[in-house]
């Protein structure tokens, strides 16, 4: 089982010249790639160290598992069939863990098994096979969220907690409740779900979306948002997001409020 990039010294490869060009934030990210096809995982490893991240690869799942925890990696680029446990049961570990933004890699473009995916955890997901341009556009992206996200808890006022029926949302400390109950959403999720709350019963289309929450300038993830909102209401019930066909979404406050 190795934990490391297959090069003669084993070490995990390091940032390319093409570090000076990322952002301030990115430039020291640690990317965890968990992957047991060679050929995929060197090629994932070389084109993330020339974007200037520090890549290590892992091989199967239980290797993913202690290499996140030994890493405490930013991001996890991670497939789902592996060998040892996969990659539904590695994303349930390394959450339980220490919360990390994970973007899935599937072969199988179901939305089923992107549903569970998304449910246990994951961030984001991209079927195979994929582009090297885009698969380095998503983790960007996720890296920003997770940037912005910090800055605005490091220096923004805490906000009251917004109740919603049985659901509350604590901005602050970034938690989310229903019926009392603590429910594990994403960062992606969370970002998400705050976008509609803060505009109750207005229609947001997916494009408005997925520039806002996901960074994405073009309409190709719209599939995504779709997804996401689909997790949302199996994690919060299937009353608060109302699907307006063709458009967006909106979110719908209990009548009560």
């Amino acid at each position: 089982m190795s934990s490391g990039i297959p090069q003669p010294s084993g070490t995990p490869q390091q940032p390319g010249p093409a570090s000076a060009a990322a952002s301030t934030g990115q430039q020291s990210a640690t990317v965890l790639v968990v992957e047991d096809e060679p050929t995929i995982a060197t090629a994932i490893a070389q084109r993330l160290s020339a974007e200037g991240w520090r890549v290590e690869v892992a091989r199967d799942g239980l290797s993913g598992v202690d290499a996140a925890s030994r890493l405490r990696p930013d991001l996890v680029v991670l497939d789902v069939m592996l060998p040892g446990i996969d990659g539904l049961e590695v994303t349930r570990r390394i959450q339980a863990e220490h919360p990390t933004p994970i973007l899935m890699l599937t072969a199988r473009d179901d939305e089923t098994d992107m549903l569970v995916g998304l449910g246990v955890g994951a961030d984001d997901y991209m079927t195979k096979p994929f582009s090297m341009r885009e698969l380095v556009a998503r983790i960007k992206a996720l890296l920003r969220r997770v940037d912005r996200a910090a800055q605005a808890a490091a220096t923004t006022p805490a906000d009251p907690p917004m109740m919603m029926g049985d659901v509350t949302v604590d901005r602050a400390q970034r938690r989310v409740y229903r019926g009392g109950e603590e429910v594990h959403l994403t960062p992606t999720e969370f970002e998400l779900l705050v976008m509609l709350a803060g505009s109750p019963k207005t229609v947001l289309t997916r494009e408005r979306l997925l520039a806002e929450v996901w960074d994405w300038a073009d309409a190709s993830g719209t599939r995504t948002v779709d997804s996401h909102i689909k997790a949302l209401r199996r994690k919060l019930g299937p009353d608060l997001i109302r699907t307006v066909h063709g458009v967006g979404y909106a979110f719908e406050p209990p009548a009560n409020q």
